[in-house]
C-alpha cells in the first residue's frame, strides 16, 4: 500500500486570499450589496454559503454562492500565488512513491483550476468536504498524512484516524492548531520535505509511530 498524502487547499497550498477577495469585490460591484472582502478572507474554511448569508438574505445565498463560484474563475485563479515549499512537499511524497490527494470544502472544479494554473499534479481532488465529510473523505481514501491550516482540518484528521500536520500559512497559531489535535505544527510545507523524511519507513506520526510532537 503506497502513502497517501493529503492536504487541504486554501492556505496550505495556495494563497488564495487576494483572489478570493477579488471575487468578492466583483460580485459586490455586481449585485451592489456591500461586501467586507478583507474581512472574508480572515473566515476561509467553512462553506462558502455561511459566507455569502452574512451579507444576502437567505433566499439569495444559493444563487449568491453560485455566481460567486462563476465569477471566481475570471477574479481569483490567476490572482492566487502557491504558498512556499508547496512543491518541494509534492515532489518529497512522490520519492516515497506516494499518492496525492487534495481534500478541500472549496468547489472541485474551481480547486482543479487553481492546481492546473500553477501546475501542480495531484492525483486525486475531493471538493466541498468541510468537518464530517472531510473526515469521510480521509477515511475513502484511506490518507495516512493530512496537512491542513485550519483547527477544523487537525479535527477531521483525528477523526479519520490520519496523522494531523498543522501549518501557520492561514490565520490560527500553532497552540491553536495543536489544541484541535494537530500531531505536528510547522511553519510553512517549507518544513514538510524534511519531516517526511525523518519519519521511518512508509508511516508518518503518532498513530502510526512517533511521539506528539513528531520525533
Amino acid at each position: 500500500m503506497p502513502l497517501v498524502v493529503g492536504f487541504d487547499l486554501d492556505l496550505t497550498l495556495v494563497d488564495s486570499r487576494p483572489g478570493i477577495a477579488a471575487t468578492y469585490r466583483a460580485l459586490s460591484a455586481e449585485t451592489g450589496v456591500y461586501i467586507d472582502a478583507d474581512a472574508a478572507v480572515t473566515r476561509l474554511g467553512p462553506p462558502l454559503d455561511e459566507e455569502i448569508a452574512r451579507w444576502f438574505p437567505e433566499a439569495h445565498v444559493p444563487p449568491m454562492a453560485e455566481r460567486f463560484r462563476a465569477l471566481y474563475r475570471e477574479y481569483a485563479v490567476a490572482a492566487s500565488p502557491a504558498l512556499p515549499g508547496v512543491r518541494e512537499s509534492l515532489d518529497a511524497v512522490r520519492a516515497r512513491s506516494g499518492r496525492i490527494i487534495v481534500i478541500t470544502g472549496k468547489y472541485a472544479p474551481n480547486a482543479r483550476l487553481h492546481l492546473n494554473h500553477l501546475d501542480l499534479v495531484v492525483d486525486e481532488v475531493v471538493g466541498w468536504a468541510w468537518a464530517e465529510a472531510k473526515t469521510v473523505a480521509l477515511l475513502d481514501h484511506s490518507v495516512d498524512v493530512y496537512v491542513g491550516d485550519h483547527p477544523a482540518d487537525m479535527r477531521a484528521a483525528v477523526a479519520g484516524g490520519s496523522v494531523a500536520v498543522g501549518v501557520t500559512t492561514g490565520d490560527w497559531a500553532p497552540e491553536e492548531l495543536a489544541e484541535a489535535g494537530a500531531d505536528v505544527v510547522l511553519a510553512d510545507l517549507r518544513d514538510f520535505p524534511g519531516w517526511l523524511d525523518s519519519l521511518p519507513g512508509r508511516h508518518a506520526g503518532s498513530r502510526l509511530g512517533t511521539s506528539a510532537d513528531g520525533r
